[in-house]
This record gives C-alpha cells, sequence and structure tokens, in this order.
C-alpha cells in the first residue's frame, strides 16, 4: 500500500532550516521509510511513541529526527529537528495519551 506524505506546515519549515545535503538525506528517507512502510518498528529506523496519542511515531534520519502520524493512508509529518532539540519539543507538543 502506498502512503501519502502531507508534511505540516511546520514540518517544512524546518526542512527548510536544514542544510542542503542534510534536506536531500531526509527526503530521501521519508520517502524510503514512509512511503510504503510507516510503521513498521523493530530494529528499523521507526520507533513507536509510547505514552502520546500525537506524534505516534519518531524516524531517525542520523543526528536528525521527524516525528509523524499515520492516518489510514495519509503520514503527517509534523516535524523535524536536530536530536538535541526533540527531548524539548516532545515536552511542549507531545499530547499525551
Amino acid at each position: 500500500m502506498r502512503f501519502e506524505i502531507v508534511l505540516a506546515p511546520e514540518a517544512v519549515e524546518d526542512l527548510r532550516h536544514l542544510r542542503a545535503n542534510l534536506r536531500t538525506t531526509v527526503r530521501e528517507a521519508l520517502e524510503t521509510h514512509l512511503r510504503h512502510e510507516p510503521t513498521k518498528t523493530g530494529r528499523s529506523r521507526i520507533k513507536r511513541l509510547r505514552g502520546l496519542s500525537r506524534p505516534q511515531y519518531r524516524l531517525r534520519v542520523g543526528e536528525v529526527r521527524v516525528f509523524y502520524d499515520v492516518s489510514g493512508s495519509t503520514v503527517e509529518v509534523l516535524a523535524i529537528m536536530a536530536k538535541s532539540e526533540a527531548e524539548s519539543w516532545l515536552a511542549r507538543f507531545g499530547s499525551p495519551e
């Protein structure tokens, strides 16, 4: 099944602030990992976030973290940021279950 990837306005802005080579790497990872199996966890780069209803998942791309939700056949990318900023972002914007 092919999923549609939708970037929230904040994620578009986050992507724009990345260096060009990192931006390309993140775009390729979105296409590779989220287009067909966005919920495939395990030893892959995808992690299901516990205790949160939003965001549901995190994709690891080197030192960058991509937070996203999956509903139906749509993947909504909420934020793209450096690993160092991820914990504070989740504390501010994550929705507990």
